[in-house]
């Protein structure tokens, strides 16, 4: 899902040293931050705002309709992918703005040749309740990924809009970012090491619906959870995140290089990602950017997060047997993430639907952040009353094309 981001970054870098703490002798709230020790002497900063609700609301049994969730996915030896949406499953149902859903073309006996026998098939059969996710709700909450580079503040205007309107949120800083610790040891940056990281944050704060919401790298990581917690994940939005492919680290990447010459490189690659990272590139970008503590990493944990972004269960099946509903926010404007690559895990998530934003870059939520606030607010609010109106629902609000 990164991977073509970490080709195309030649970029992305300040020379300045990652803000590490060390082992915290207590949990208490700091500067109204919480540090939590996922291991011993691994501690990640963790924002979690709960607002006061002085009247709430309860989710009643009527809220939201049971959509049916069915799909046949065949893997071909030859690496092709046949998914066949089946029954009465609300990926079949009338698309949006009167557009034509994917056709799923039965094989021809030409792609019967090509593709020669099926290797394994997969069948979904699956029962979603999809139902509106008020601020006034007790059981939801809202979990904020950044990405590589970034940090929890790269968040702070969804983390004020979501807060004020009465949600509660989470929000973290990766290992090596922010104000989280910094091990000294390449392994722990991989993948499967930030990911075990963030499940243990989820299951620390987690509610009975949560929403994931990823921005880029992050966005690989709402993958991983909705995954493994299909019925505690209740909606998930990616921002940037890219094509459903597994991750594998490129070896002719910049970041191979040695750690000294990356960090010799670094203003000519923060100037870089100011370029691409951003529609614009004036005073107000690179101001978000230095106050944002965006790309305030050491070299170090710069090259140690490219190389370990190794992750090759995340492949088109994976994504494909997903059935929480998700948004794809992409930013027209991207130079790391093609729009081609959101277009097409739109095609593969069975339950996804892609907005683009004429306006923005890769860092589309700093740069249109009421745009992107009310898009993913509407979509929280946003149910499906009767599995027949699942799709006619979301061409009532609008928002959503494939």
């Amino acid at each position: 899902m990164f991977t073509s981001f970490m080709d195309a970054i030649l970029c992305c870098l300040t020379g300045k040293s990652a803000n590490a703490v060390g082992p915290l002798e207590t949990s208490e709230p700091v500067g109204g931050f919480e540090f939590v020790e996922v291991k011993p002497g691994r501690v990640l900063r963790v924002l979690h705002i709960v607002p006061d609700r002085p009247m709430v609301e309860e989710m009643t049994a009527g809220d939201g309709a049971s959509v049916s969730c069915k799909r046949r996915i065949t893997v071909f030896r030859n690496g092709q992918l046949l998914i066949e949406n089946n029954g009465d499953s609300s990926a079949e149902a009338e698309p949006p703005d009167g557009c034509e859903p994917p056709a799923v073309p039965a094989m021809s006996e030409r792609q019967q040749r090509t593709w020669g026998k099926a290797k394994h098939t997969v069948l979904i059969d699956h029962e979603r309740t999809v139902t509106c996710c008020k601020e006034t709700h007790p059981d939801v909450a809202l979990y904020f990924i950044h990405g590589v580079g970034g940090s929890l503040d790269m968040w702070s205007r969804q983390l004020d809009y979501f807060s004020q309107l009465g949600y509660e949120v989470i929000a973290l800083d990766l290992a090596g970012h922010g104000a989280s610790s910094a091990p000294r040891v390449t392994a722990a940056y991989t993948f499967y090491a930030l990911a075990e990281d963030i499940r243990i944050i989820f299951q620390t704060y987690k509610k009975q619906r949560n929403i994931l919401i990823g921005h880029s790298y992050g966005a690989s990581f709402c993958t991983f959870l909705a995954h493994e917690y299909p019925e505690q994940v209740h909606k998930v939005v990616m921002i940037n995140g890219g094509g459903p492919t597994a991750l594998e680290p490129s070896l002719c990447s910049v970041f191979n290089l040695p750690t000294c010459v990356l960090h010799c490189m670094s203003p000519c690659l923060s100037w870089s990602f100011l370029m691409a990272g951003f529609a614009n590139q004036g005073k107000e970008e690179k101001k978000l950017l230095k106050e944002k503590n965006v790309f305030s990493v050491s070299s170090f944990v710069l090259r140690s997060m490219m190389s370990g972004q190794y992750w090759p269960e995340g492949d088109e099946v994976y994504h494909a047997e997903l059935t929480v509903p998700t948004l794809l926010v992409h930013g027209m404007h991207d130079k790391f993430v093609p729009v081609q690559e959101d277009q097409h895990m739109a095609e593969i998530l069975l339950l996804g639907f892609l907005k683009v934003i004429d306006e923005g870059s890769h860092m589309v939520m700093m740069e249109c952040p009421d745009r992107v606030n009310t898009l993913l607010h509407e979509f929280f609010l946003w149910q499906a009353k009767t599995k027949e109106s699942f799709h006619n629902t979301i061409a009532e609000t609008n928002l959503f094309a494939i």
